[in-house]
């Protein structure tokens, strides 16, 4: 570009090119930044937004109940019995206070601090988000006696607030169509948002929350539904998340109490695992990245616990120190705390930063726990020996991790031998495929494109680190292969599970396994190594599951590849209607062995047309049920879930 063009562009970006969004034209145009995704995930956001409202009445002692529908068209309808939101006239805006609250970004009572003292919600982009992303949305308010509407198309009021009856009630109704002209998908899923809802009931107790899915109708008339009710809270919490574990006590510790103006609810158990499991939780939200609230929790557990030990006499003939990790092994906990004006941090704002909860939790912690151990001598011993034997795993484990960590003399590279590795070194443009067995690695080093694929294969099934010490898991040769190939490191003296990604040397590590039963299992496997121990890669997306086809159809001259029974299904169909039923021949795919490499790569691994599916954690306490479940020694849950879930499988014995 020549000066002369520059100047000229220059003198044509005027205060005209200057584009003010009104109103909620801001969401619309750009709706990721408010709600995440215009996906599966940012569509349940809609419904998390008006669900947090009508929690922030419950917080405030205003609501005990609240109803969550799904309609066939996949509509939305919230309804809480709360005081309604406020519908008689702003004197700033000269409007309707309950136009205001849908249809003005950040208003609403959640920033009066005389209205509630506690809001929930990450974000607060509130209702009015959800308002502007709907394309049409009508809000009942229950008030004074009388029922208040006012209904909006793409965010914008159709009529005035209107009276269309009396109702001795109060509460807000809203009802909502996403718009299908935004969101890739508008079709909701029952599951995730019933675990939401039974996580606010645990969260909230003798708070009632009921979900009814009206596109799946029973036999018997009915429709599919639930309804979760605690009335113990976190105590039902911890119970619930240890069902397929073995408690080593007869109840949870659960503290309850108020610090600094923060109340806290916290709830521990000890069990039989090896896996330290705690989730944290800020005014109801899930703080998956932990943060102060986290940090003044393992600070008072450790210090009260090391000092009883010491006191008790404990420890006198152990011969090396005890660490803050070895008080967590297996411990399930629940931390939850109401702070006025969270401050979130971290790489999906999911961190609290407020300092001052940290000593506020860890002072709470210390006086319970104190007097709990002091009056359970018993309980408070065995948790010791607990203490006592994960400190003597460790050390054996920190043994394994060095062998693992230690470069090759030889190679001076420390790769394991069976990786074919690829030429890229920028991680972000690097893959590497943990395929199950060496005929289907064969396979896919012969078909990858060697710039940037890399190929490690796995021997047989890894071992099930569910329910293994940390020194047999880090001295498994196939989990030593993927911890050495993938660069990272595994941990420090000072906390054994932490997981340094600095030297990842790939940012898409994709799972390749067998569609069958037992690929399905490896894949299973695998993914618990990664939850329980790189849980990080997870939360930065660098985790994916290969999606290779199931069938490949031909008849004459025509082929097809099919990933699903429907696929199949249609094929035949339209195969059959150009030709004979006779001429057809169905392959079905069991393994990736029965591919050749051309197949393999035009259909699993070429990044054009492959379907490589992300794994995310939705919720991570439901994750960690589910895990312990599958991956436990408690047969009858497992086979409940899978007979629940098969339809949702493509897999053969």
């Amino acid at each position: 570009m020549t000066a002369e063009e520059k100047l000229l562009q220059a003198q044509e970006y005027t205060a005209d090119n200057i584009q003010v969004l009104e109103g909620l034209e801001a969401v619309r145009l750009r709706p990721a930044m408010y709600i995440g995704d215009i996906s599966e995930r940012g569509l349940h956001h809609l419904v998390h937004e008006v669900i947090d409202n009508s929690i922030d009445e419950a917080l405030g002692g205003y609501c005990d109940r609240i109803d969550l529908t799904i309609h066939e068209d996949n509509s939305i309808t919230v309804l809480d019995n709360g005081r309604g939101i406020p519908t008689g006239l702003h004197e700033k805006e000269n409007r309707s206070a309950l136009e205001v609250v849908m249809t003005v970004l950040h208003a609403g009572g959640k920033f009066d601090k005389g209205s509630y003292k506690v809001s929930g919600g990450l974000h607060g982009v509130g209702v009015s988000c959800v308002n502007a992303l709907s394309k049409k949305l009508v809000a009942k308010v229950f008030r004074e006696g009388k029922i208040f509407v006012q209904e909006y198309a793409y965010g914008n009021p159709v009529h005035e607030v209107k009276i269309i009856g009396t109702s001795d009630n109060n509460g807000t109704e809203i009802t909502f169509t996403p718009d299908d002209g935004i969101f890739i998908t508008t079709t909701y899923n029952y599951d995730l948002l019933a675990t939401r809802l039974k996580e606010l009931a645990f969260l909230n107790k003798s708070l009632t929350l009921s979900i009814v899915d009206k596109r799946q109708q029973k036999e018997d008339g009915s429709y599919l539904s639930a309804t979760y009710r605690s009335q113990n809270g976190l105590t039902d919490f911890i119970k619930y998340l240890d069902i397929n574990r073995e408690a080593l006590m007869p109840d949870p510790i659960t503290i309850e109490g108020e610090k600094s103006s923060i109340p806290m609810e916290i709830s521990l158990q000890y069990n039989t695992s090896f896996a330290e499991n705690i989730h944290s939780y800020v005014n109801n939200i899930n703080t998956h990245e932990g943060g102060t609230h986290l940090a003044g929790f393992r600070r008072g557990l450790t210090r009260t616990l090391k000092t009883y030990a010491e006191k008790a006499g404990f420890l006198a003939k152990l011969k090396f120190d005890i660490n803050g990790d070895d008080f967590r092994e297996g411990m399930t906990a629940i931390i939850s705390v109401k702070v006025a004006e969270p401050q979130f941090e971290g790489q999906t704002k999911t961190k609290l930063g407020n300092t001052e909860v940290m000593g506020a939790v860890d002072q709470l912690v210390s006086e319970h726990l104190t007097n709990f151990l002091e009056e359970n001598p018993k309980i408070a011993r065995t948790i010791v020996d607990k203490v006592i034997l994960a400190a003597t795993a460790r050390h054996a484990a920190r043994k394994a991790r060095e062998l693992v960590q230690r470069k090759n003399v030889l190679t001076g590279s420390g790769l394991p031998g069976k990786l074919s590795d690829c030429s890229e070194r920028d991680p972000g443009k690097s893959e590497i495929y943990l395929v199950e067995g060496d005929s289907a690695g064969g396979t896919a080093k012969q078909g990858r494109d060697r710039s940037f694929q890399a190929i490690l294969p796995l021997r047989g099934k890894i071992l099930n680190v569910e329910k293994a010490m940390q020194h047999k898991i880090f001295d498994n040769e196939e989990i030593k292969n993927i911890f050495t190939a993938l660069g990272v490191s595994i941990g420090t003296e000072e906390d054994s599970k932490a997981l340094n990604i600095d030297r990842l040397r790939y940012h898409k590590i994709i799972i390749m396994t067998d569609a069958d039963v037992d690929g399905s299992h490896i894949a299973t496997l695998i993914l618990t190594f990664f939850f329980r121990y790189m849980n990080e890669l997870i939360e930065q997306g660098y985790v994916y599951i290969a999606t290779p086809p199931l069938y490949l159809i031909k008849s004459g001259k025509n082929q097809r590849y099919c990933w699903t029974e429907e696929e199949r299904e249609a094929t035949v169909k339209e195969f059959s209607s150009i030709g004979s039923e006779r001429n057809i021949h169905i392959q079905r795919y069991k393994g990736l062995g029965e591919m050749n490499a051309e197949q393999l790569w035009e259909t699993t691994m070429n990044p054009a047309f492959r379907t490589l599916r992300q794994v995310t954690i939705e919720n991570g306490t439901e994750a960690d049920r589910v895990f312990s479940m599958l991956m436990g020694d408690d047969v009858p849950p497992r086979r409940e879930f899978i007979e629940t879930h098969a339809k949702y499988a493509n897999i053969d014995a």
